[in-house]
């Protein structure tokens, strides 16, 4: 799989391409991740890449010719492109899965005041993270970026997916490791048992119980909004 990533800020990437499972699924050649500068697709020699908005209000826009250029240099037959902006859908581990089954996608990271309307008409979907504002799509980007390489085969053992959070719309169960008794805290009799079965009980019945838990959370929160 190859990921583009399209941003104002590169530098920004340098520790999140050069540790931990990212690092290493791009050594072992399971993923490529290239990141480009929207500015070196711009056709002004100053390197212009945003202007005021028409029609007056704060910030600046996002221009089309530097991003049409861009994503006309790098799109393939395959590819589909990501727009990353508070208005789209919002990104979860389904669509985590699906998108690390393509083997070209490119990530266009907004900042400023947002895009000019018209580069939508060359993007294939638009994503969210979530309901708040950031400065930019470089963290989106990174975060959806480690969402789908880990689920690239090979990536990380299959056994780590096996039972993961969202993967059957509940929260994962809770782990421990030693000591068994750290300050007073003990690990849960039934982990201690070697019974398989009734290791296997306890861990559905938690993670039922912190999903409810979750929703109940942010259903109040609706409700006070």
């Amino acid at each position: 799989m190859i990921i583009d990533i399209l941003t104002l800020f590169p530098s920004m990437f340098d520790g999140f391409l050069n540790n931990s499972i990212i690092k290493r699924a791009i050594e072992n050649d399971k993923i490529k991740i290239n990141i480009h500068n929207i500015r070196d697709y711009s056709p002004y020699k100053n390197k212009q890449v945003d202007d005021y908005p028409i029609g007056g209000g704060s910030g600046m826009v996002l221009m089309c010719e530097p991003i049409f250029n861009a994503i006309e240099d790098l799109r393939k037959d395959n590819t589909e492109v990501i727009m990353l902006t508070p208005g789209g859908q919002t990104f979860n581990q389904k669509m985590a899965k699906e998108l690390s089954k393509l083997s070209h996608i490119i990530l266009l990271c907004g900042h400023y005041e947002g895009f000019d309307e018209r580069i939508k008409t060359i993007i294939d979907r638009e994503v969210s993270i979530g309901d708040f504002v950031l400065t930019g799509g470089e963290l989106p980007a990174m975060m959806i970026s480690d969402a789908i390489t880990r689920l690239v085969p090979g990536v990380i053992s299959d056994g780590s997916l096996d039972s993961e959070s969202f993967d059957t719309e509940l929260l994962d169960y809770p782990n421990y490791t030693k000591p068994v008794d750290f300050r007073g805290m003990k690990v849960p009799e039934v982990l201690l048992s070697g019974h398989h079965a009734n290791i296997n009980k306890y861990r559905h019945e938690e993670q039922i119980r912190l999903t409810n838990l979750k929703n109940s959370y942010q259903e109040s929160r609706n409700q006070d909004d």
